[in-house]
């Protein structure tokens, strides 16, 4: 894996091998961050099931300001801490080697507020990523203007209304699909797909 674009760019990460980890692909992590573009800048990046930390370190490479990574595997963090040791980034990032669901209470209490976060569970695991995204119509974490994106198996449909998030673009890549989510405005129910 490479970091493809910003300050890292060309820079090779450690992955793991004989695991059940699916790690987001080179051309569909470019195709993720072509479409936020320079919405990146500055922002507070959470990169949930974060396995060996590709898609938060492209973040951070291209100029997030903090990522925040969620991954309860062991093996998987051990390989991220070495990631984030490679770049020198161990200040602009935070590890929580937890479950998604006690990590975001952790962070909700350490009041962070996220502009983007980015879910990418196990495909069989779908409908724990909606759980997650319910949790967040209901609490603090996410910035007014937040964004999630949701990456998915092309052949499990995304649900256009998870919550209060309603789905505003939705691209596929393979086998793979990218679900974003902004938040429904209470006057405005009806947001136009391909708008992020």
């Amino acid at each position: 894996m490479r970091i493809s674009a910003g300050k890292y760019r060309g820079r090779v990460l450690k992955s793991l091998r004989g695991m059940e980890l699916r790690p987001t692909s080179g051309r569909l992590r470019e195709t993720l961050f072509d479409v936020l573009g320079d919405s990146i800048q500055g922002t507070i990046f959470v990169d949930a099931y974060a396995g060996t930390g590709a898609v938060g370190l492209e973040a951070l490479s291209r100029g997030a300001s903090q990522v925040y990574m969620l991954e309860e595997h062991v093996a998987a963090a051990r390989v991220l801490r070495k990631n984030i040791a490679l770049l020198g980034a161990e200040s602009e990032t935070t590890i929580l080697r937890d479950t998604v669901q006690h990590g975001l209470r952790q962070l909700e209490r350490q009041k962070v507020q996220a502009d983007i976060f980015f879910l990418d569970p196990p495909y069989e695991q779908h409908a724990r990523a909606v759980r997650v995204i319910e949790w967040l119509s209901k609490n603090q974490l996410m910035a007014p203007n937040g964004l999630i994106v949701l990456q998915h198996s092309k052949i499990e449909a995304s649900e256009p209304l998870i919550g209060n998030w309603q789905r505003t673009r939705l691209l596929t890549q393979g086998s793979n699909a990218l679900s974003f989510y902004r938040m429904a405005k209470a006057n405005n129910a009806s947001v136009k797909e391909n708008q992020i």
